[in-house]
């Protein structure tokens, strides 16, 4: 078999470069994770493009919350497209559904031509789809080359079985996959699991805020920022690429 890939979910700059030192494939450059990933600044972007040797993937999510989105909305993501493909990024994430929870091809499609040569991976919209073999076959047909999925379960792990069904379904076709709660203690035994051929992962941890005085009733602005750590990519790779 082929070597597996990692990609690492990178929340700044900071992060990218942890997945990088730490062995990871690719990066998917977002921010908000703890929302579930939001689309960047342009600044940023450009800040991480220049700065990194392996493939940048952003993320084009104009808010939190669902993925049934308005004209304005996906005006927005269609120039976050352009500015990325203008900044020289190797491949974009998105997503959009239709009321029914089905894939919604005819508002993908334009994201996907504003891509132009970039890469196009569909997101964990995914999962929130009414009926993921079909969805599959919607993302397929839009031409998309991976989808990120947990399964439509909590995490990649528990929705392990569905995420082999998808690739059985995939036939090489598209990429397939598994992200959501990954981890070095488990993604051995998810590859193996699922016969997937690539893998997400965020390995994030929060580092201690170097605050001396923070405001004591206004704790949700008080911790320390979440960051990507070399040592745990390190760990994910070396867990991935272990003999069977």
């Amino acid at each position: 078999m082929a070597r597996r890939l990692l990609e690492v979910a990178a929340n700044s700059l900071a992060s990218a470069l942890a997945a990088q030192a730490g062995g990871a494939d690719r990066v998917e450059l977002c921010t908000g994770l703890e929302l579930g990933g939001l689309t960047p600044s342009m600044a940023q972007i450009a800040q991480v493009r220049e700065r990194l040797s392996i493939p940048l993937y952003v993320l084009i999510r104009p808010r939190a919350g669902d993925f049934l989105y308005n004209d304005d909305e996906l005006d927005v993501m269609q120039h976050d497209i352009e500015t990325c493909l203008s900044l020289g990024c190797d491949g974009v994430v998105f997503g959009v559904l239709d009321a029914d929870a089905r894939v919604d091809l005819a508002r993908c499609k334009p994201l996907l031509s504003a891509a132009g040569g970039m890469g196009v991976t569909f997101h964990r919209a995914f999962d929130m789809a009414r009926d993921l073999p079909r969805a599959l076959e919607d993302v397929v047909a839009l031409g998309a080359e991976r989808v990120l999925t947990s399964g439509g379960a909590v995490s990649a792990i528990a929705g392990a079985d569905t995420i082999h069904q998808l690739i059985e379904q995939a036939a090489g076709r598209i990429v397939v996959m598994p992200g959501a709660g990954v981890r070095a203690t488990n993604i051995a035994g998810l590859a193996q699991a699922t016969g997937a051929s690539e893998i997400h992962a965020s390995a994030k941890g929060v580092l201690p805020s170097g605050m001396h005085w923070s405001n004591p009733v206004l704790t949700d602005m008080a911790s320390g920022e979440v960051r990507s750590d070399v040592d745990e990519v390190h760990a994910l790779v070396a867990a991935l690429h272990s003999p069977a």
